[in-house]
């Protein structure tokens, strides 16, 4: 009996060592981890790795939320998970309030590689988006856009990677999109991943490769990718593509569910 068990124990040894030596394999090959939020704080995200953009006039799209400051009723974690919460209610002259997360000041960074797992709200009207803005940004979408991740609630499973430049955005229908059908995106947890590398970028879910922008042109109007580039997490209500076939306030309170955060950057030997 004693024997089996030091054989079991044996194997389940070798087990966990391959299991971490792969872990390990692949974070080698995203590079070095250089931020990270597991969420393992309960109450306000970090500030040291989040701040909040504030303000309820659209965001460019039409869209209804009134994204707020420090309210836990809106974004805040709970064991091991980011919430970011859309309610129905009132908050100035906006009839829903949600949260809006960045790192524009607390992590810019330059390429590398993305990822995010993250459960979606559901039901028509959200808009939840996990994707990337210039640190610098002068004019949209000139100085770049890069979407990780969106879903509209009225065309659920549907997930969307993107980028938008001067030359190539939704405007002037020019925009490079792709779409991956992920049937459980509202029920189940998947990794959102991003590539960004100074020749391409690529999109993928649970390491599914569906989409890939090259970089083809070396103007600013097609590839404006080489500069500081900083992470966002929001959720949206309504909204141009958001509200396109209505927004259904008997589904809110919609939760947007990220369990980790992670950027790894190749760093170059010199």
């Amino acid at each position: 009996m004693k024997f089996k068990q030091i054989i079991a124990l044996s194997a389940f040894s070798s087990v966990l060592i391959m299991s971490i030596a792969c872990s390990s394999q692949k974070n080698s090959e995203k590079g070095k981890l250089v931020f990270q939020d597991e969420f393992n704080n309960n109450g306000l995200p970090d500030s040291s790795k989040w701040e909040f953009e504030v303000g309820g006039d659209g965001f460019g799209n039409n869209e209804l939320q009134f994204y707020t400051k420090d309210r836990t009723e809106n974004a805040r974690v709970e064991k091991g998970i980011l919430i970011i919460e859309a309610k129905k209610e009132k908050w100035e002259k906006n009839d829903y309030t949600s949260a809006k997360l960045i790192t524009k000041n607390t992590f810019p960074f330059q390429y590398g590689t993305v990822e995010v797992r993250a459960k979606l709200p559901k039901g028509k009207g959200t808009w939840p988006a996990i994707w990337m803005l210039s640190k610098n940004l002068k004019e949209w979408p000139d100085d770049g856009e890069i979407d990780i991740m969106e879903h509209v609630g009225y065309n659920e499973g549907f997930v969307h990677g993107s980028v938008h430049t001067k030359k190539y955005n939704h405007i002037i229908n020019t925009q490079k999109t792709d779409t991956i059908i992920v049937k459980d995106a509202t029920e189940n947890f998947h990794v959102y991943r991003a590539d960004w590398t100074p020749d391409k970028i690529e999109m993928f879910v649970d390491d599914k490769k569906y989409f890939t922008y090259i970089k083809t042109e070396n103007d600013y109007e097609a590839w404006p990718f080489d500069q500081p580039f900083y992470l966002i997490l929001n959720q949206a209500v309504g909204g141009n593509w958001g509200g396109k076939e209505g927004v259904d306030e008997k589904i809110y309170p919609q939760k947007f569910l990220i369990d980790y955060v992670r950027i790894y950057k190749k760093i170059t030997k010199k």
